[in-house]
């Protein structure tokens, strides 16, 4: 069931550390009902809007790390209490986007082994935390001509694999690649390999049981297949859409989730990426998630300013739990512990908690 706006009740209750939104579903409802508060968590030297993009959740410390790119900091945010701690001294540079130049400096953040692995766009370098200390450890640099876009952890072969941006400066051609680093000492990194790509790579996605690393290729439409041991290209996939972002996975039935621009197909991994279903969300998807625990699809629109929960069904069907309000400009979502997900507010330089109550 779907519930719009004018079907809920919205009550903002100030709080320390920003607002919540409650959302009821109209009296006399019973199948899913929405009851979610949606929570404004600022981050420290938050003056305006942070780049922020790939987030990650770790789920053996119940703590989200969110790379707070202009400020400098990996912000470190305990999802009992909602404090939050850094990891402060991280280079920022410029880059240009979209035809303005803007500060930048870590933007993609990945739960290795007992380690947090940091992409920082602005210097050029990927960088180790311990994940117990919070210590800052080595940061090795990109290779020539990119600096890292989403940055994820192989734990079938030990490696962390990279998805590539230009540099400023340089041709995009540099950046079609994945790059490899051997992450077998999980505190330093080493170059290991390239992997040429026939475009820019955009979004992620890893089963480590399978062995095999899911990418799209953002302006051709096509979800790569890339087997992590050969580090070959095993399938190409075409969902229909030109426009990809996204990607999440249940690894448990193979079901592999492609975001487009306003709606979120979910394919059989297992049976030669057959289309499955689709499911509207509105336009401005960028990173989507999936709870393998609730069986639940989020997917936040920015245009929009909604958050689609959908449950998949094991025919891999999406059914509808909620659409809740969100605000302009809130996109990339992280599924947490039970109900709870997290969502990026890059222009207001600040994380929403939602739970569901």
């Amino acid at each position: 069931m779907i519930f719009n706006r004018s079907s809920r009740c919205v009550l903002a209750v100030l709080a320390a550390v920003g607002f919540i939104w409650r959302i009821c579903a109209p009296t006399g409802v019973v199948a899913h009902p929405a009851d979610y508060e949606l929570k404004r968590i600022a981050l420290p030297a938050a003056n305006g809007p942070i780049a922020l993009d790939y987030f990650a959740y770790d789920r053996a410390t119940g703590k989200l790390w969110v790379p707070a790119s202009n400020t400098g900091s990996v912000d470190v945010i305990d999802e009992k209490t909602d404090a939050i701690s850094q990891v402060t001294g991280f280079q920022t540079g410029e880059i240009e986007r979209r035809g303005r130049k803007i500060i930048v400096g870590p933007t993609a953040a990945s739960i290795g082994n007992g380690v947090v692995y940091i992409g920082n766009r602005g210097a050029r370098t990927l960088c180790v935390i311990d994940a117990k200390t919070r210590a800052r450890g080595d940061c090795v640099p990109t290779p020539t001509g990119v600096t890292s876009d989403g940055v994820v952890y192989v734990a079938a072969t030990k490696e962390l694999w990279v998805t590539n941006r230009p540099a400023p400066g340089s041709s995009a051609d540099a950046a079609k690649a994945v790059e490899v680093f051997d992450a077998s000492d999980p505190h330093h990194l080493k170059w290991k390999a390239k992997i040429p790509l026939d475009g820019l790579p955009e979004g992620y996605a890893v089963d480590n049981g399978r062995g095999l690393f899911y990418t799209n290729i953002e302006d051709a439409g096509t979800t790569l297949v890339i087997d992590v041991r050969s580090q070959k290209i095993v399938a190409k996939w075409n969902v229909g859409s030109s426009d990809l972002q996204g990607l999440a996975l249940d690894t448990a039935r193979k079901f592999l989730l492609v975001a487009c621009a306003d709606h979120v197909v979910n394919i059989d991994a297992a049976h030669d990426g057959k289309i499955l279903d689709s499911i509207q969300t509105g336009a401005g998807l960028d990173n989507i998630d999936y709870s393998a625990e609730k069986k639940l699809l989020y997917a936040a629109a920015s245009e929009v300013a909604t958050l689609t929960i959908a449950e998949v069904g094991d025919d891999g069907k999406f059914h509808r739990t909620a659409t809740v309000p969100t605000v302009n400009g809130a996109r990339g979502v992280v599924a947490a512990s039970g109900d709870t997900a997290y969502l990026i507010d890059p222009a207001e330089g600040r994380m929403l908690k939602l739970t569901h109550k």
